[in-house]
């Protein structure tokens, strides 16, 4: 649960073993390379992460509803040849489709002047025809017309008229632009657009031929994605002459490794540690079955080098969140049922499996968080029970509740602080971090000591501590001379303009306490309808109100996931990266080989 900690490796080497130097880094797959040359200006050379061509031909031939016989065995398949194959197709196709419906288009254009043949403009003495659609109500504009002109066709809308003139005539000679109809006569447009057609389906068969490798082009999808890896690092090699030299940043327990294969391989290797100037990527550590966690951690920002792991906090909280919106143990039942239903669907890789107990984790917070709130589809436990005495809140007791979320909100936000001050420990932004913390504390131990009219010392005391630790360490200033002071000073006063964003984030988790009796409500109100439908209406109001049960629980029910995921997320990536997780970062790509990700 950490930040791995990087080395920059530099690996110069003979320009003769530069490509099995490459292929055995990337065996390895624990270098996140650096580029040492300019990335191509000409955007068709430069070589793009990922196989997208390849992944462009696959759903192209994918898309076919009937694919043909599936060739199992082809020992002379050549994936590159065969993408570039079916990216040729793809282009023939769209260019067709481009043409027939050009010729469509022109059809309908020309076909309201009738089936012309254009004479040679020999027989016309120089003279061309210029063709107008013009609406009835401008018929008396023709009569103004010096050129010789002729109505070929008119409907209930247009007139169809064509001008005689060896040159084009003024824009304003009529009020309408001329009509483009080309030079050809319907009967030959209609020709050229079955040809297309024609050839559209002859394409279309042969699309339907090459489906017949799909299965193939599905196991060679790793190679192309690695060949493609390959490429995009080759990029960043810079090659001088006889040598060729790469730099990238390595985890510190892959070093020895990559030094292995370095010596092996006859590259020299130059090994440093992260300087000043260095923007190391972020690796997060995390087992295989909390990646769910890293995922959720990095959907939002990626934190700085130098900053912390949130993984496991941001999922946890947001768990919590979600519960404490959804508030409801029967909904909490149903996210488990639907877990238990997809359990088996996601047992293929360690992402599922992770992403699958996070599903079991949320739904058994969510059902705690309803017991205890006793609120089960919307129905509360009955007297006595022992449902009863599990319900120790009351989401109608707007006080307790109200008082709950922001003890949640603070908390949270003194979580955040104290761990970047961890994070910064030794630096004076650290000490700022617990000034902030002290007057989050202090704040809400006045808040409570006048809500219960105890005396507002205490609070006062800790807030006051915790503005000056802000104000005196907040800026990171460097003193070269007396003016400095004065400056830092004043850029501490104005660090304290975050106290009203502190104020302002800690109301904000009232959000968990409003949503969660909003569901809570609607699940109530919906109850409650139905039973008055049953009870008003006999023999067809129990239909009537099954249906207002279902219908209203799971619209409620999505309504509660939404709100759930949304703001349980924005809390995490708002309120709590804004305190905790200043810097941003970029995500550790290490170059290596690639599974199949259809």
């Amino acid at each position: 649960m950490s930040v791995a900690r990087l080395k920059k490796m530099s690996l110069i080497g003979p320009a003769a073993r530069k490509a099995e130097t490459l292929e055995a880094l990337q065996a390895l797959g624990c270098m996140h390379v650096l580029p040492l040359v300019p990335t191509p200006k000409e955007p068709e050379k430069i070589s793009e992460r990922g196989a997208r061509e390849a992944y462009k031909a696959l759903r192209f031939l994918a898309e076919v509803p009937d694919p043909r016989r599936q060739v199992q065995r082809a020992p002379d398949f050549d994936m590159d040849r065969f993408v570039r194959e079916v990216t040729d197709l793809m282009q023939r196709v769209r260019d067709t489709m481009d043409r027939r419906d050009f010729l469509a288009h022109r059809i309908a254009q020309v076909r309201p002047w009738g089936d012309l043949d254009f004479p040679p403009t020999d027989a016309l003495a120089g003279n061309r025809l210029w063709f107008y659609q013009l609406p009835l109500k401008h018929r008396d504009a023709l009569s103004k017309v010096k050129l010789p002109w002729a109505i070929l066709e008119e409907d209930h809308r247009y007139l169809y008229a064509v001008l005689i003139s060896p040159d084009e005539p003024d824009d304003d000679v009529l009020p309408v632009p001329r009509t483009h109809v080309g030079s050809l006569p319907v009967h030959e447009l209609e020709a050229q657009l079955e040809e297309a057609e024609i050839a559209l389906e002859a394409l279309e068969a042969e699309r339907v031929a090459l489906t017949r490798y799909l299965t193939l082009m599905r196991r060679n999808l790793s190679v192309a994605e690695s060949a493609a890896e390959l490429a995009h690092a080759t990029q960043k090699v810079r090659d001088e002459e006889a040598v060729f030299a790469l730099q990238g940043w390595v985890p510190v327990d892959q070093v020895d490794a990559v030094l292995a294969m370095a010596n092996a391989k006859g590259s020299a290797v130059l090994i440093e540690d992260p300087g000043s100037g260095d923007a190391p990527p972020t690796l997060l550590k995390q087992p295989e079955n909390r990646r769910a966690a890293v995922d959720l951690a990095l959907f939002y920002q990626v934190p700085g080098y130098q900053n912390w792991d949130p993984s496991v906090i941001v999922s946890a909280s947001f768990a919590i969140f979600f519960a404490m919106i959804v508030a409801d143990a029967g909904y909490g039942a149903v996210i488990l049922l639907a877990v238990l239903a997809f359990w088996r669907r996601m047992d293929r890789t360690a992402g599922q499996r992770s992403w699958r107990l996070f599903g079991l984790i949320i739904s058994a917070v969510t059902i705690f968080y309803g017991v205890m709130v006793g609120s089960y589809f919307g129905v509360s436990p009955a007297a006595g029970s022992i449902w009863t005495r599990l319900k120790v809140l009351d989401l109608n007791d707007f006080g307790a509740m109200m008082m709950v979320s922001i003890v949640v909100g603070v908390i949270h936000l003194v979580l955040a602080n104290a761990l970047a001050a961890r994070a910064a420990w030794g630096q004076r932004k650290a000490v700022a971090n617990l000034g902030w913390i002290a007057a989050l504390i202090g704040g809400f131990v006045l808040w409570l000591g006048y809500m219960n009219g105890k005396s507002p010392v205490p609070g006062a005391a800790i807030l006051t501590a915790g503005i000056v630790a802000i104000v005196l360490f907040s800026s990171e200033r460097i003193i070269q001379r007396p003016m400095d002071w004065i400056w830092r000073l004043l850029e501490g006063f104005q660090s304290l303009a975050g106290a009203m964003g502190a104020f302002g984030d800690v109301l904000s988790y009232m959000r968990l306490f409003a949503l969660g009796l909003a569901s809570a409500s609607l699940a109530i109100t919906f109850n409650d309808l139905a039973v008055s439908v049953m009870q008003a209406l006999r023999g067809p109001g129990i239909l009537f109100g099954l249906l207002i049960l279902i219908i209203g629980h799971v619209l409620n029910f999505a309504l509660a996931m939404m709100s759930g995921v949304v703001h349980g997320l924005r809390l995490n990536y708002i309120e709590f990266f804004k305190w905790g997780l200043p810097d941003e970062g970029i995500i550790f790509r290490p170059f290596a080989r690639k599974e199949v990700q259809e």
